[in-house]
C-alpha cells in the first residue's frame, strides 16, 4: 500500500500481522520513498533493493506463529555494522571493497525478529564529526547531525520507520532531535557490539533511532541482551520494555540546571515551555545541579573519547593517513598526545561522576534536560555533542522524544534514567510523547 512508508514500525507490524499489508507492500513502499527523497536527502549508502525485495516475500511466507515482533518492517543500519554481503566502509576510502562474510549481533537479531535490512545509511567517518553528505529532512540547509546522519535523516524523512545508530558522544540522540524523532541510547552494555566498528572502546553504545517511542522500544526489546561475541555485553535481564509505554502514571523528573544553562537562549526557552506543558499534564520537578558541574563531565568526557580513539586508530592511520577525513585525522594524532595519567584521570572522575548521578535520580523518575543545545546547525558541523556525550561517559540510558521548533527546526527533550532502567524511561517518554504537542512533518513528506 502506499502508506507503507509512513507507518510507525509497530503500525506496519500490526498491519502485516493483521493481512492488511504485506511484507513486500511495505518493503516497496520504502524502496519508493528512497527514490521521491534522496536526491535530496543522502541518506543511503547502499540500497541493498534485490535482496530486501527477497526477503520480503520469503517473510510473507512465514507462517503466522513464526513471525516476530518487526516482521515486514523495513530498517536502515548506520554503515559501521556489518551486514552480510555488503562492505562495512564507515565512510573510509579503503574499506570500501571489505565486504562483511556474517552479520552483526545486532542485524542478526532484527533479522531473527523478522525485520527486512533495506540498507546502510549514511556515517560520518568513523562515526566522528567530519560533515557528512546527508540533509536534514526539516532544511538542507543544516546538518542532520552525527555521526548517526543518515539514520537519522532516513526516519526523519519518514523512508523507514526505525534505523540503527550508534553513540559514543552524541551520535543517536543529537540526530534524532534534529531530524524531529526519536531516539534510545540504552545502558552501556545492554547491546552488543560484535561486528561493529569501534570509535572509543569504553562509550560505543548501539542504539535506534525511531518514529515513536513504542517503535524504539520494541526494536532495543528485540537487539539487547547478553552476546558471548562480546564480553562486554551484559547478563542483566531485559524485562518487558514495550508494556511501560502504555503507562499513564505521572513522572517526577530532576532537571539538571547547570546543563540546561549551556542552551541557546531560543533552546532554553523552548525547554522551560515543554516543561510547563508537563507540569500542567501532571508531571512534577525537582531542579539540581551535578556536584561537580557539569564542564567536569563533559570535559572528563572528552579526555576519554580522544584517548580511546587514538588507540583505536593508532594503527590505521599509521596505514592510510591520507583517506582520514580533516577532523578525525587531527582528533587522532592529537589523542596521541594524551599523558596515560591524564586519561587514568579522568576515569577516576568518571566514576565520581556516576555516583552523583546515581544520587541524583534517587530523587525522581528520570533526568529532564534538553537533548541538543539549540537546533540543527549548517552543513558544515554535526553539531554540538556536550548535551548527550555526559551520558555517553556515565553509560545510562538516554531517550530523546520531539518536544518543538526552534527557528522552524526540531528540538527535543533528553530523559535520562539508571543503569539498566530501559523500561522505566520509555514509560515517561511515552508519557511525556502523549503530554507534549506535535511537531508535524518536515518538508520532505509529502
Amino acid at each position: 500500500m502506499s502508506d507503507g512508508g509512513i507507518l510507525s514500525a509497530v503500525g506496519t507490524a500490526a498491519r502485516i500481522r493483521d493481512g492488511a499489508l504485506t511484507c513486500v507492500a511495505a518493503v516497496e513502499a520504502a524502496l519508493a520513498r528512497v527514490e521521491r527523497t534522496e536526491a535530496a536527502l543522502r541518506a543511503w549508502v547502499v540500497v541493498d533493493r534485490d535482496r530486501a525485495m527477497a526477503a520480503a516475500r520469503d517473510a510473507d511466507r512465514v507462517p503466522a506463529h513464526q513471525r516476530g515482533r518487526l516482521h515486514g518492517v523495513p530498517v536502515g543500519i548506520k554503515d559501521i555494522f556489518d551486514v552480510a554481503n555488503l562492505p562495512t566502509a564507515a565512510g573510509f576510502g579503503p574499506f570500501a571493497d571489505q565486504i562483511a562474510t556474517q552479520d552483526s549481533t545486532v542485524v542478526a537479531r532484527l533479522r531473527a525478529a523478522g525485520a527486512i535490512i533495506l540498507g546502510k545509511t549514511v556515517t560520518t567517518q568513523f562515526a566522528y564529526m567530519d560533515p557528512p553528505p546527508t540533509r536534514n529532512p526539516w532544511s538542507a540547509l543544516h546538518t542532520p547531525g552525527g555521526s548517526s546522519s543518515g539514520s537519522g535523516a532516513a526516519v526523519g524523512a519518514r523512508v523507514v520507520p526505525v534505523a540503527i545508530g550508534s553513540q559514543t558522544g552524541g551520535s543517536v540522540l543529537r540526530p534524532a532531535a534534529y531530524c524531529g524523532v526519536g531516539g534510545v541510547k540504552p545502558t552501556f552494555g545492554r547491546v552488543s557490539r560484535a561486528g561493529v566498528l569501534p570509535l572509543a572502546w569504553s562509550l560505543d553504545h548501539p542504539g535506534v533511532i525511531a518514529r515513536t517511542v513504542a517503535d524504539a522500544a520494541v526494536t532495543l526489546q528485540v537487539i539487547a541482551g547478553y552476546d558471548e561475541r562480546d564480553p562486554a555485553s551484559s547478563r542483566h535481564p531485559v524485562g518487558d520494555l514495550l508494556g511501560p509505554t502504555r503507562s499513564n502514571k505521572a513522572p517526577r523528573f530532576v532537571i539538571l540546571d547547570d546543563v540546561v544553562e549551556r542552551a541557546t537562549d531560543g533552546a532554553r526557552r523552548s525547554f522551560e515551555r515543554s516543561v510547563g506543558v508537563l507540569a500542567d499534564a501532571g508531571a512534577t520537578v525537582v531542579r539540581r545541579r551535578f556536584p561537580s558541574g557539569a564542564d567536569v563531565a563533559i570535559s572528563t568526557h572528552a579526555v576519554v573519547m580522544q584517548a580511546e580513539t587514538a588507540a583505536v586508530h593508532r594503527q590505521t592511520i599509521a596505514d592510510h593517513p591520507e583517506a582520514y577525513a580533516p577532523r578525525i585525522r587531527a582528533y587522532v594524532e592529537t589523542g596521541m598526545l594524551i599523558p596515560a595519567a591524564d586519561y587514568i584521570l579522568a576515569q577516576r572522575a568518571r566514576a565520581r561522576l556516576r555516583r552523583e548521578a546515581a544520587t541524583l535520580l534517587t530523587e525522581g523518575d528520570c533526568l529532564l534536560l534538553p537533548t541538543v543545545s539549540g537546533p540543527a546547525p549548517g552543513t558544515d558541523v554535526t553539531g554540538d555533542p556536550t548535551f548527550q556525550g555526559i551520558f555517553s561517559l556515565l553509560g545510562l540510558p538516554a531517550i530523546t522524544v520531539p518536544s518543538a521548533l526552534v527557528e522552524r527546526l526540531p528540538v527535543g527533550l533528553q530523559i535520562v534514567a539508571a543503569a539498566f532502567d530501559e523500561a522505566g524511561m520509555f514509560g515517561v517518554a511515552a508519557w511525556c510523547e502523549n503530554a507534549l504537542p506535535s511537531i508535524g512533518a518536515p518538508p520532505l513528506v509529502a
